[in-house]
């Protein structure tokens, strides 16, 4: 079979794709294969699985879900620092400024929203692989307000308990692994979890740990 082929690069731009809703997925990666321009290399449901593909393939992109077991924030943290080429545009149905403005600074290639069209998704991947930054209509609204708010308010008073656990939940960790970690239960850890959503005035914990690192909670 013929490798697909384009114009900058005089090869097919190597995608993976990582998400955890297998309906989607597959119509994602079935546009992905019918490109003339992209080589689909692989396919994850989780973020696990995504990095040992990334490992595996050094793909020139990796279109990431942002809400997974080993979520897409978590592996662009992985990968930070390393010698790996890919770069990590995320993909969501939910779009939080404040996420994307952290993804951004964290050193992603773009953000998307799942319900953009896949013809403009396919696009979005060719220019990020051509190093473009690559934001859907919608990320480019909320990242707008993010930044015209981005005075940045002083860090809410964590307890020391509080810190921990929103430092491993940065690290990947899930609660019943912080659990572990801390000797708590994962009924304790849910707890303290919620307690940093509402002093940090998000409502999850990839919002959470984007908001740690925007107000300097986190390294």
């Amino acid at each position: 079979m013929t490798s697909k082929r384009n114009e900058a690069t005089g090869r097919g731009v190597r995608v993976i794709v990582a998400d955890d809703h297998p309906l989607y997925r597959d119509g994602l990666a079935g546009a992905i294969r019918e490109h003339p321009a992209l080589d689909l290399v692989g396919e994850a449901s989780n973020g696990h699985d995504a990095l040992r593909l990334i490992e595996q393939h050094a793909p020139d992109v990796a279109l990431l879900d942002v809400k997974m077991k080993v979520d897409g924030p978590t592996v662009l943290r992985r990968l930070a620092g390393s010698a790996h080429p890919t770069r990590v545009v995320f993909l969501s149905a939910f779009l939080d400024s404040a996420l994307i403005y952290s993804a951004l600074e964290a050193g992603a290639a773009g953000y998307l929203s799942k319900h953009d069209d896949r013809s403009v998704i396919c696009a979005a991947l060719k220019a990020a692989a051509r190093g473009d930054v690559v934001l859907s209509r919608a990320a480019q609204t909320a990242l707008g307000r993010e930044i015209r708010s981005s005075r940045r308010p002083d860090p809410p008073a964590l307890t020391q308990r509080e810190q921990e656990v929103l430092r491993l939940a940065a690290e990947g960790l899930s609660a019943p692994e912080i659990g572990a970690h801390l000797f708590l239960s994962p009924a304790t850890i849910k707890t303290h979890l919620a307690h940093l959503y509402d002093k940090l005035g998000v409502s999850d914990r990839s919002a959470a740990v984007a908001e740690g690192f925007r107000r300097g909670l986190l390294d």
